[in-house]
Order: structure tokens, then sequence, then C-alpha cells
């Protein structure tokens, strides 16, 4: 495991694959971390040919560390860490990116700030956003208090009265967060206060955009890739329902790459 010191925080990655070739950049989701994506369905890196992947932890996720100070962990702050570690790991280079929730909002934060560093961008699973983001706001501010007032544990509890998504029927799921119990209420305060960017700066966004997205889950809506999928120009949609819907998004995202690959 390769370290990269960013500004309040050393972030964890490896790079492994092919020893040319374009570059993808494997994230993960809120209290998750690169590897624990593959046991959730959400690496989708399995199909890709003759890619070198990037796999990190965020900021005081998985092996990373990280401050417990909120503002560090707004998605635009993860935008930068991104930006800093592609400037470290493939300076100057064109790469594509994909990941989940966290990872689909520091993709478009970053592209935002550096459209000409991406070749193109997979959206997996985008999380609540404008209308809907207040409410989730105010989930992670209890899960926070949560956290402080019983620990972890309560925290776990909780998440284990809530039933998975049908996509997810079939995987196993880690209720553990991968994220230490002194950073996780900071963690949690900061996704409480960040948002995705405005529609308008979305819509601009000239970089291929696939969005994949799964049914019946309350943090990561439908309507949120749909209105993704409709103010940008050329995105491509799709949702799952099953497992085995879900089953196809590594060849999905390979043959998008493929597209793209430039």
């Amino acid at each position: 495991m390769n370290r990269f010191q960013t500004a309040g925080a050393t972030l964890a990655y490896e790079v492994s694959g092919a020893a040319e070739g374009p570059l993808f950049v494997q994230m993960h989701g809120l209290t998750s971390s690169a590897w624990r994506e593959h046991w959730a369905g959400l690496d989708v890196t399995g199909a890709l040919r003759d890619f070198r992947v990037l796999r990190y932890d965020a900021r005081g996720h998985g092996s990373s560390t990280g401050r417990a100070i909120p503002e560090d962990y707004v998605w635009p702050r993860l935008a930068d860490d991104l930006l800093a570690l592609l400037d470290e790991v493939a300076p100057g280079e064109q790469v594509h990116t994909g990941g989940p929730s966290m990872g689909t909002a520091t993709q478009l934060y970053a592209s935002l700030k550096e459209p000409e560093r991406f070749a193109s961008l997979s959206l997996l699973v985008p999380p609540t956003a404008w209308t809907t983001r207040a409410a989730q706001a105010k989930s992670y501010l209890h899960s926070a208090e949560l956290v402080e007032n019983e620990g972890i544990g309560a925290f776990v509890r909780v998440g284990e009265s809530v039933l998975p998504p049908p996509a997810l029927a079939d995987r196993h799921r880690e209720r553990v967060p991968a994220v230490s119990q002194e950073l996780l209420p900071s963690i949690f305060r900061g996704a409480s206060m960040t948002d995705l960017p405005p529609k308008d700066e979305v819509a601009a966004l000239s970089v291929p955009m696939q969005i994949l997205a799964w049914v019946d889950d309350y943090a990561h809506p439908v309507s949120t890739a749909e209105q993704l999928h409709r103010l940008i120009p050329g995105s491509q949609l799709s949702i799952a329902e099953t497992p085995e819907d879900l089953a196809t998004w590594p060849s999905r995202v390979a043959s998008f790459l493929q597209r793209h690959r430039g």
C-alpha cells in the first residue's frame, strides 16, 4: 500500500492491472473503503482489460488518515484530494473514474474543477441531492450523535434493522464502518453539510457519463439518477432491480470505457 500526503490527511492507495494503458480510478462510498466495495458489488473493475486501476481510501476511511474536522469531509474537499492524488500518480494523464454515492459526488466536483483531466465518469448509485438532501442530512446528524453518545456498536445495531436494496439481496453486507469511532461523527457531520453541485453547473459538464442506480434505497434514490440523466446531455442511465442486474455493471463499465478510451 502506497501513501500520499494531502492537506490534513494521508491517503492510502495502490495501482494494479496493466503496466501501461489508460487509468481507471475506483472510488468508494461513505464509511466504506476501496477493497470493501468489492464485496458490495460496487467495485466495477472486474471486466476491464488493458487498464491500470487506482484504488484509494478517502480521507478518514480504511487505511487513510484524517482529522476530526467535519469540513474536511465535504465533497469539494474530497474532489481536491482526488485531483492531488492524480497529479502524483498520473500527472498530465486523462483518466476514467467510477464509484458509488460519495464517490459519485467526488467525481462531479473534480470534473467541474478540472474537466480536461477526465475521459469518462461512471456515477454509481448517486446519493440524495437537492430536494432530498435535507432529510438525509438530519439522518447523518442523528448518526453522529448516536456514535458519540453510545458508540459504533449502537450505530451498527440500528443499521441491521434496515433492509438492503433488492439488487444487494445476495451480497454480504459489512455493517461495521471502515472508519474509527473517533472520526466517524465528524465524517457524518461533514456529509450533512454537503450536497451535489448546483444543477446548472452539472448540466454544463461535457465529460462522457454513465449513471448506474438501483431501486428501493432511501439514501440513494432513483430520483437523483434520473435528474442527473436529464441534466447531462448524452448520459446513459441503467437501473438495477435484481442481483442479476447488478452483476452486469462491470461489463457495462468496461464497454463504456472502451467507447471513450480515446
